[in-house]
């Protein structure tokens, strides 16, 4: 059975930092690019990073120069280190296997004084 868990989520003050992972099953890891989305209330979700398997990297235009995404292959996770972190970033944040299809269940991120 394919999972995705995601974890590291919560309720962090304007410019603080919150570290996302993903832990992934190991028989889908290393076939997959991986990604983080998000989605807020009312919106739509997006995509905020994706990464290859061979760690390319590309960003969601709001979140460049704050966010970044890593993947530990030994560990079959994926991680999303968020800094700078703004009110407007307070979302629902997945990961997804990407092509794949498989998505996680989600992690609540608030950022709020």
């Amino acid at each position: 059975q394919v999972q995705l868990v995601e974890s590291g989520g919560g309720l962090v003050q304007p410019g603080g930092s919150l570290r996302l992972s993903c832990a992934v099953s190991r028989s889908i890891f290393g076939l997959t690019a991986m990604g983080w989305y998000r989605q807020a209330p009312g919106k739509e979700r997006e995509l905020v990073a994706r990464i290859t398997t061979g760690g390319s990297t590309n960003y969601g235009d709001s979140v460049k120069g704050r966010f970044t995404i890593s993947r530990d292959n030994a560990k079959s996770t994926v991680y999303l280190q968020m800094n700078s972190l703004r009110p407007e970033d307070s979302a629902v944040y997945y990961c997804k296997a990407e092509f794949l299809g498989y998505w996680g269940q989600g992690t609540q991120v608030t950022v709020s004084s």
